[in-house]
C-alpha cells in the first residue's frame, strides 16, 4: 500500500509538477530529505514513528528504513514539485494552498495509522504531534524556496523545541 501512496504521488509529480523549473525546487527537496534523514539519524534508537508494509510487497518494503528511504527519494521529491510548482501568487490562495497539503498529509496519516496500520507511533507521538509538524512543514518548505538561510534558521529552532518536548536520553543516541 505504500508503494502505491508513493506511486500516486509521482504520477500526480509528473503530471501536474512545474518541471521546467526543477532547478529552483532542488534545494527545498534536498532541505526536506535532509531533514528526514536527520530525523532517522537522530532518533535512530528512539523513534518517534515507524512505517511498516501489511498488505502487499512486504517481502520487498521489509522494515522501516526500507520504507522511509523510497518515501524520501521519492515521495518528498514528488510533494515538493507539487507544492511549489503550483504554489498560488494570492496571498488567501497560499493559505488555502497550505491547509490542503496539511490536511493531506494529516489524514494520510490518520488512515494509515488507524485503519491501514501502516505506520505506529511511538515515545509520545501521536496524531495531534503530526499535525502541528505538518502545521510547520508545509510554512517552512515555502519560506525555505524563497529565504533558505532563514528556514535553516527557524528550523534549528523548531528541532531543538522538538528535542524538548521529546527528550531522548543520551544512550539512546547513535
Amino acid at each position: 500500500m505504500l508503494l502505491l501512496y508513493v506511486a500516486l504521488f509521482l504520477f500526480a509529480a509528473l503530471k501536474w509538477g512545474d518541471w521546467r523549473n526543477w532547478r529552483d525546487y532542488y534545494p527545498t527537496i534536498l532541505f526536506f530529505m535532509i531533514g528526514d534523514l536527520l530525523k532517522n539519524f537522530i532518533f535512530y534508537n528512539h523513534w518517534m514513528w515507524t512505517y511498516k508494509e501489511t498488505m502487499f510487497l512486504e517481502n520487498i518494503l521489509r522494515n522501516h528504513t526500507i520504507i522511509n528511504l523510497m518515501i524520501i527519494f521519492i515521495g518528498y521529491p514528488s510533494t515538493i514539485f507539487l507544492f511549489l510548482g503550483r504554489f498560488p501568487n494570492v496571498r488567501w490562495k497560499q493559505g488555502l494552498w497550505i491547509s490542503f497539503w496539511v490536511f493531506l498529509y494529516s489524514i494520510l496519516e490518520y488512515i494509515n495509522l488507524h485503519y491501514l496500520y501502516l505506520i505506529r507511533h511511538h515515545n509520545g507521538w501521536s496524531m495531534t504531534w503530526s499535525v502541528i509538524f505538518n502545521i510547520v512543514m508545509f510554512p517552512m518548505f515555502f519560506i525555505h524556496h524563497k529565504k533558505p538561510l532563514f528556514a535553516w534558521i527557524l528550523s534549528a529552532i523548531w528541532i531543538l523545541f522538538l528535542l524538548k518536548m521529546f527528550p531522548i536520553p543520551l544512550e539512546k543516541m547513535k
